[in-house]
Formats: structure tokens, sequence, C-alpha cells
């Protein structure tokens, strides 16, 4: 996988996060649980989040294993970089990558070691990411695992789009009928 942070048009991506959060609410209303869930099962991991990056702050629209955290700071390496990253993002050991050795879930007390995150893209925007995520080291994901996490993450994104859209005709119904 390379290293290179492809250019994204920063601005579009956050106007799409923008759109689709203030439309669909608050990140903890738990409509994603059970992608986290799933993810957490499938991987064999304690860890599995869905979360959207904003400008300043990666928030989690679900966690599993990760009790009581609602944001991180966007430091490099992790779902900050995945959004920047064409396609699924993998770190088998976040100690030893060179793209996550500082980063403070890595040296602090979470002590993470191993990350695999795939984009959750909307509109041909990286929004947030799917990721699972364990604090020992792990191998190389193989094809169907790889797979697997892309899907779960397209389905974070068709949810989402399907939302935007029923509330948005739910909005317009109201406005009709006044």
């Amino acid at each position: 996988m390379s290293t290179d942070i492809p250019k994204i048009d920063a601005e579009a991506r956050l106007q799409a996060v923008h759109r689709f959060t203030d439309e669909l609410g608050a990140p903890e209303d738990g409509s994603f649980d059970r992608i986290a869930q799933m993810a957490a099962k499938i991987f064999g991991t304690p860890i599995a989040t869905v979360s959207i990056v904003d400008e300043d702050r990666v928030w989690f629209a679900a966690t599993q294993g990760l009790d009581g955290v609602k944001q991180v700071g966007t430091e490099p390496g992790l779902c900050a970089s995945v959004v920047h990253h064409d396609g699924p993002y993998v770190v088998q050991d976040a100690e030893n990558d060179p793209r996550t050795a500082d980063h403070p879930l890595v040296t602090g007390d979470l002590g993470l070691r191993f990350y695999a995150a795939a984009p959750i893209e909307v509109e041909g925007h990286a929004l947030g990411t799917v990721n699972v995520i364990d604090q020992k080291s792990r191998p190389q994901l193989d094809p169907t695992q790889i797979s697997l996490l892309v899907d779960l993450a397209a389905t974070v994104a068709q949810l989402m789009e399907v939302r935007l859209v029923a509330l948005t005709a739910m909005k317009q119904r109201k406005v009709v009928q006044v």
C-alpha cells in the first residue's frame, strides 16, 4: 500500500461531511451500532468503530469496545489519513509503522497496534471510516477480509444516503402541508 496521500478536494469533502452530519443529527443515535458490532465479530477484534472525519475531529457514530470515547483528534496515521487514502488502509503493527508510530492512540493508554479501515464513500467523498482495532499486532488481512471491511463501509454509506433522502422528503412534505 502506498503511503502517499492523494490530493483531494478537502473543502468539497468537508461540505459533504457537514451536509450529511447536519441533516442526520447526532453521531450517537445508534444507527450504526450493528455495523461496529459486526466488524468486531467478523475480525475478532476487541474494538471497532464507525467514524466521521470532520475538519478538526474524528467523531464516532458507533463504537464497539471503546466505551465513553466520543471523539479523537485528527492526527495523521489513522482515520484522518484514511479519508485521504485510496481504498482500504491496514496497519499490521502500529508501533513500528512510520505512518502511526507517533499517534496518541498508539503511544497512549489504548496501546493500539493493529488498525484496518475502509473509507465510507458518499458522492465521491470519503466522509469517515469503518475500522477494526486491536492492541495486538496482526498478520496481513486476506482479500476476503478486506472485501468484508469495504462492504461494511459501503453499507454505512448506503444507510447515510437513504436516511438523508428520507429526511429531505419528510421536510419537504412538512413544508407542503403548511
